[in-house]
């Protein structure tokens, strides 16, 4: 459930500012909302410090041995010297790339002196050094004084002898460096022993990295409390505050104003898009959080927590899309494994991922899906679970596997009609929803028929007509009914076209499904389908059997993500009005 709140007022005197934020921190049950845009010389300060902390650590090595602890008070100065050994190990990089560069003319012509060349002018023998293709080469005037040399692929290096700084060819030049070979390889040397050298510096002083973390930590504490302050409203000498709490949390901030001698004013939010959302569910239904953060969602405060039938309808999904049980039972080794493996690990998303992995062994087994084998479906062991009019391998399965995908997609968007009509209990808009549960299964048996080519059923055109009266009955209630009716008659006919492009869109459940056991199927056939006669061919078949179904598993992630989470977050959302416009309850606290 959404957790109720309360806008939160605290009024105090100016000079107490410091020490009531403090309170209220140790307190950790406020929710702060700025009165005026935090701006501060304190601000930006701490901004830059924490930014030169991240910058650093991008620096530092990620795991280090033998980790050193550094107080806050000097890790600023390390930090420092970090960053200013970066700063210095970047311009060496660089001139190290231009001696580098330089040194590449000596391996396209060779071990030249420089000092020789420039003798050689003085006794008018000038030398250029041209690059050519070899058809452009075989053009040289034939009086042209050239030396070859080198030759690369199809490239041709040569040297031009004139007796005039003139002369020139009609080619691409490549001028000599004025630098002698040794000097530019006891530079480059040079540059790579500094280099070296920093990074042994860097590599020393990564093994504080954990200290630095932890001073950063501190300095977004510091820059939170700093925020607060400079955001908190003044007028005359008092000072004031504002944010949302949870209602249970009240009393705790009226017993320290009181005692503090604060002043405090509770009252309803006036705007809902301004009030964080805080979920309170049991653990078991916790357990869809992961993928809630994963998708960045949360639903507005005065939308409806879809959590369960996220969570239940999720899973039901994600069962369908894999559809193979083989494949449910690794996601549950694997998830056993970590779990073991990793005992502080992160416990919502173990439990979401045993119960996934569960409801696809669940469906795999009753459609007699094993790693995209049938051979695998009858031994007797397995076979007994098997429902034959589903079984992956029935031929005359999918006609009723689809009608299935219809059923559930109808099942969960009434869900949230009824949801919403029970939300707005005490107002008969909530007679719209019940009418939008009453034309959504009309259209289940509109889709049937058109999709499907089942008979029409006898009380569908009933179950429309009494659906599109409550709709524009209620949709918009108000004393002038008519007017009520027409508002709401403008977009009915194309939202019950919506609808019934909602229900049929539940059908990529069975498409990709399939999608799963053909691809398994096919991979299986490719390994194994001729048999297997030597250790080649069964080295072979391992290799295609374990990348098709390595990819296979892949394909299955990305569907799940695409599908599965798309059919909770707009088909079901749409319908059970939940825009995930929320933002997270975030206390100030220590």
């Amino acid at each position: 459930m959404i957790v109720k709140m309360k806008k939160t007022t605290i009024l105090l005197g100016e000079k107490y500012r410091d020490s009531a934020l403090k309170e209220l921190r140790k307190l950790g049950v406020l929710h702060i909302q700025d009165v005026t845009p935090p701006v501060s010389a304190d601000i930006t300060h701490l901004e830059t410090k924490i930014e030169n902390v991240s910058k650093a650590l991008l620096v530092l090595i990620p795991e280090p041995e033998n980790l050193l602890h550094v107080k806050n008070d000097k890790a600023e100065s390390f930090i420092d010297n970090v960053l200013s050994l970066n700063q210095q190990k970047e311009a060496l990089l660089r001139e190290l790339e231009e001696q580098i560069e330089i040194h590449k003319w000596f391996k396209r012509w060779g071990a030249i002196s420089y000092a020789s060349v420039q003798a050689l002018k003085e006794k008018n023998i000038f030398i250029r050094y041209y690059v050519a293709d070899k058809n452009a080469f075989k053009t040289v005037p034939d009086e042209a004084i050239i030396h070859e040399a080198n030759e690369e692929q199809n490239t041709v290096y040569f040297a031009f002898f004139s007796e005039s700084a003139e002369d020139r060819l009609d080619f691409k030049e490549d001028p000599m460096p004025p630098v002698e070979l040794s000097e530019i390889e006891n530079k480059i040397d040079e540059l790579e022993k500094e280099v070296e050298k920093i990074n042994e510096e860097i590599k020393r002083l990564s093994r504080y990295r954990e200290s630095f973390i932890d001073y950063q930590l501190g300095l977004e504490k510091q820059l939170e409390l700093v925020r607060v302050k400079h955001g908190m409203g003044v007028d005359d000498q008092i000072s004031y505050l504002q944010g949302y709490c949870p209602v249970e949390k009240i009393n705790e901030i009226q017993k320290t104003a009181d005692k503090k001698g604060w002043g405090y004013i509770f009252e309803e939010p006036e705007n809902p898009n301004e009030v964080p959302t805080l979920l309170r569910n049991p653990k078991w239904v916790r357990m869809i959080n992961p993928l809630f953060e994963f998708m960045g969602t949360l639903p507005g405060y005065k939308e409806l927590d879809v959590s369960l039938v996220f969570m239940a309808f999720f899973s039901i999904f994600y069962a369908l899309i894999v559809g193979d049980a083989g494949y449910g039972l690794i996601f549950l080794l694997s998830t056993l494994v970590f779990d073991l493996k990793k005992k502080d690990g992160p416990r919502e998303f173990f439990n979401l991922m045993y119960l996934v992995s569960f409801s696809t062994i669940v469906w795999g087994a009753v459609t007699g899906t094993w790693f995209g084998a049938e051979q695998f479906a009858q031994l007797p062991f397995l076979k007994i679970f098997i429902i034959e009019p589903i079984s992956s391998f029935n031929p005359d399965s999918s006609e009723l596997i689809m009608k299935l995908t219809f059923i559930i997609g109808v099942i969960h968007l009434s869900i949230g009609h009824l949801m919403t009509a029970f939300n707005k209990m005490n107002s008969l808009t909530a007679l719209a929803e019940i009418g939008w549960v009453l034309v959504l299964w009309a259209v289940f048996f509109v889709a049937n028929n058109i999709v499907l080519g089942s008979e029409m059923a006898s009380i569908t055109m009933p179950l429309l007509l009494a659906g599109v009266v409550l709709i524009l009955l209620f949709a918009n209630f108000q004393k002038n009914v008519i007017k009520g009716m027409l508002q709401t008659l403008g977009n009915l006919p194309l939202d019950i076209i919506s609808a019934f492009s909602d229900i049929v869109s539940y059908i990529r459940l069975f498409a990709v499904g399939l999608a799963t056991v053909i691809v398994a199927t096919n991979f299986n056939t490719m390994a194994i389908g001729s048999g297997i006669n030597s250790i080649l061919s069964g080295i072979i078949a391992a290799l295609i059997l374990f990348l098709g179904h390595s990819i296979n598993l892949a394909l299955c992630g990305m569907s799940i993500l695409v599908h599965g989470v798309r059919l909770n977050m707009l088909e079901f959302s749409g319908h059970v009005g939940v825009q995930w416009t929320g933002k997270p309850y975030e206390p100030f606290k220590e």
